[in-house]
């Protein structure tokens, strides 16, 4: 079955990017996806995305879909990232204390054709290889390695039992002694240990609260990223509605996890700008306590409709943090414990889970070439189980083949769309110094 599709959907196909007579104007999309965030935050955003057009990249997902949507389509879904980029792939703690290399943010999951993935983290390599200072032959090996692990691994998935795609993961205890170059594993290596040892009182909190004279414990303020309402109306407005939009929550989540929770009392909650895509979205952190040394720190995300939607269809779920959630449950081998949804007081949308959980980001500024391909072979190992615990691995696979022709394909169509979008970056720096963007350049 997999087979039969290249009649309609050569493999060679994915190596073509032509723009589509229709493209909108890509700052025009930028600025449309700006659309209900949180104005005082927006120029934070732009300034990011200025920063340089890997940035940009992270940032412009909405401009993305549009332009996979007019390619052509194998028609195989999968339950989608949605912003699979190479930053969004990292190590991050389970449930059972190990940790795990896997998907991170989900913001914008739904069920879609599974090379979307699979071209928007190709094409993520070529801009960070060229950011790096790479040759694009060297971006192209990136691309082309990625690619190539993605379908060799689908391969193996479709030989699997569905049980055993399911209990598969890739564990970074594992994977970092496989790291080639010498340098970077004991970097890694010391990173792993650091997390396992790492203590949510004498380091979480020590650098993210801590108790005034007089007073219980607090978040501490490090403007612009984490900070509380500057006024007394706006603190007011802040904190109305909680309870029961933390009952909402509580609520959302598995009975045993509900108990859990119970041992922690609510302390402070303050706003946290994030990534570049989240910027001026509607981001939280709070603090809970079960006694005076045992902290809790959550994150609150606001979950929008994805950037997939207008091309691939609505979700089923109407709660877009719940949308959110299933689509962490569905791709991660195992997703956090706290992870639940609720609806804010002004009917925003909102998915929770642990602030920092034993999270290793990848520093993408300081790999060397190596370390590149060899993330990139990581990245497609780790999408292709993902894909394949929702779709259909054994038919992906008959798709792609046992030869090179996708991956080349893929290598391909990553350097012409890298061009593209350093083309789009130019109309939004363009856009910027005429004025008719705001933007606040971070130190």
């Amino acid at each position: 079955m997999g087979k039969a599709v290249r009649a309609k959907c050569p493999r060679a196909l994915h190596a073509e990017w032509k723009p589509p007579r229709e493209r909108p104007d890509p700052v025009k999309l930028i600025t449309e996806s700006d659309r209900g965030r949180i104005a005082e935050l927006v120029p934070i955003r732009h300034g990011r995305m200025l920063e340089s057009p890997f940035t940009f990249y992270r940032g412009a997902a909405l401009n993305m879909a549009f332009d996979l949507a007019s390619m052509p389509s194998t028609g195989i879904w999968v339950q989608c990232c949605g912003d699979a980029h190479l930053v969004n792939f990292r190590g991050f703690g389970t449930p059972e204390r190990r940790v795990q290399f896997d998907i991170h943010d989900l913001d914008e999951t739904l069920p879609a054709p599974w090379e979307w993935d699979v071209k928007r983290l190709a094409v993520s390599l070529v801009l960070a290889s060229r950011e790096n200072g790479f040759g694009d032959a060297s971006g192209a090996d990136a691309a082309r390695e990625c690619a190539r692990s993605y379908r060799e691994h689908m391969i193996e998935y479709g030989k699997m039992t569905v049980l055993d795609v399911w209990y598969s993961s890739l564990d970074a205890k594992v994977l970092a002694p496989s790291i080639q170059d010498s340098g970077t594993r004991r970097r890694v290596m010391r990173r792993l240990a650091k997390e396992r040892e790492r203590s949510a009182l004498e380091d979480d909190f020590a650098e993210l609260a801590h108790r005034p004279r007089g007073g219980g414990a607090v978040i501490r303020d490090n403007p612009p990223t984490i900070f509380h309402p500057r006024d007394k109306s706006a603190r007011t407005a802040f904190y109305a509605g909680l309870p029961e939009t933390f009952a909402q929550y509580r609520t959302s989540l598995p009975s045993p996890v509900r108990t859990l929770l119970d041992r922690f009392q609510f302390k402070d909650m303050a706003f946290k700008v994030v990534g570049v895509g989240s910027v001026g979205t509607l981001c939280l952190v709070v603090l809970l306590m079960a006694d005076d040394t045992d902290p809790l720190f959550l994150q609150v995300k606001e979950a929008r409709a994805s950037v997939l939607e207008a091309y691939a269809g609505k979700s089923i779920f109407r709660h877009h943090g719940q949308r959110v959630v299933h689509g962490h449950w569905l791709m991660q081998s195992a997703s956090d414990i706290f992870l639940g949804w609720c609806t804010g007081t002004t009917g925003r949308h909102f998915y929770v889970r642990q602030l920092r959980d034993m999270k290793l980001k990848p520093t993408v500024s300081a790999f060397n070439l190596t370390d590149m391909i060899q993330f990139g072979e990581y990245c497609g190992w780790t999408l292709a189980r993902a894909h394949a615990r929702s779709g259909k691995p054994a038919m992906i696979g008959g798709y792609l083949g046992t030869n090179e022709t996708f991956d080349k394909a893929i290598a391909a169509f990553s350097i012409a769309y890298a061009d593209q979008t350093e083309r789009d970056y130019e109309l939004l720096k363009k856009a910027a110094q005429r004025g008719k963007l705001k933007v606040a350049m971070e130190r």
